[in-house]
């Protein structure tokens, strides 16, 4: 179906963005996305249009929700200081980026995984994680894909470094999961979330503080991963999540002091800005 907005839509701006690692582009403007149990393709048809190979149910119930269609994104960059020329650069060269509602355990498990990794290097770890407690979902340009994995498929990974009796990824005919320290981080998320299985609906029920607090909590959860789960999980627009290429331009562009509270409540979309065309420059 063909899907026609008000608001402005990039799916390669988007893809590129570093929120999400399961979107791969399989022909020019055509992306395969896989989320919620689901593969789908998208394509776009113009700066405000683009087709999903789904019906009218489907994406009012699942994938209008998740590309945050509702929001003005357009509008957001309309309130951008004028004065300000690096933001206004930044949030016309982004414009068209929206902030995924993505399942909110992917997103912290994906994000413990995207410690001190490139995004390709994490887009490859995911999809080993995928293959190798996953659901199968089909083959799909030449590839087998396979859904993210539940709670239960993530509490079957061993690790023989770990203490486990096998290696999951050896057994799925992987070499390896190239996950390093950050396993024992992953299964310490996973047990405690078994022992606990309404706590993810807990942590989508409190402010942002008292959020950013719990994420904090968890095993291997730095601040930067705790902004990041906050925001792309929990679709919390104020978080303003600082990794290297924010702290470059915060340091570079604005002498190492920038208020992101200025644009509260929406910090986290003029981040997002600020990352893309940081890395679309240097």
């Amino acid at each position: 179906m063909r899907v026609k907005l008000e608001d402005t839509i990039d799916l390669k701006k988007i893809a590129d963005s570093g929120q999400c690692f399961r979107w791969k582009e399989v022909a020019d403007s055509r992306f395969r996305v896989c989320a919620f149990g689901r593969v789908r393709y998208l394509t776009q048809e113009g700066e405000k249009s683009f087709t999903i190979d789904c019906d009218q149910e489907e994406y009012q119930t699942i994938w209008k929700d998740y590309l945050d269609i509702d929001t003005d994104y357009d509008g957001i960059i309309a309130s951008i200081d004028r004065a300000d020329d690096f933001l206004i650069r930044a949030g016309q060269a982004g414009r068209g980026i929206r902030i995924l509602r993505q399942d909110p355990l992917e997103t912290l498990i994906t994000f413990i995984i995207s410690q001190r990794k490139n995004i390709p290097a994490i887009k490859s770890c995911v999809e080993k994680l995928c293959h190798a407690c996953g659901s199968f979902l089909g083959n799909y340009d030449g590839e087998e894909i396979y859904s993210f994995p539940d709670l239960m498929g993530l509490s079957a990974l061993s690790c023989q470094k770990c203490g486990g009796d096998c290696c999951t990824y050896k057994r799925a005919g992987l070499d390896s999961c190239s996950l390093g320290y950050r396993m024992p981080y992953i299964q310490d998320t996973v047990s405690r979330l078994i022992m606990n299985p309404s706590l993810i609906e807990y942590l989508d029920q409190l402010d942002d503080k008292a959020l950013y607090e719990e994420l904090l909590g968890f095993k291997g959860v730095g601040k930067k991963v705790a902004n990041c789960t906050a925001l792309f999980g929990f679709h919390r627009l104020d978080f303003f999540p600082i990794d290297v290429w924010i702290k470059r331009v915060i340091d570079q562009e604005y002498g190492g002091s920038f208020d992101h509270t200025l644009y509260s409540p929406f910090a986290g979309v003029i981040q997002q800005y600020m990352f893309y065309y940081y890395r679309q420059t240097h």
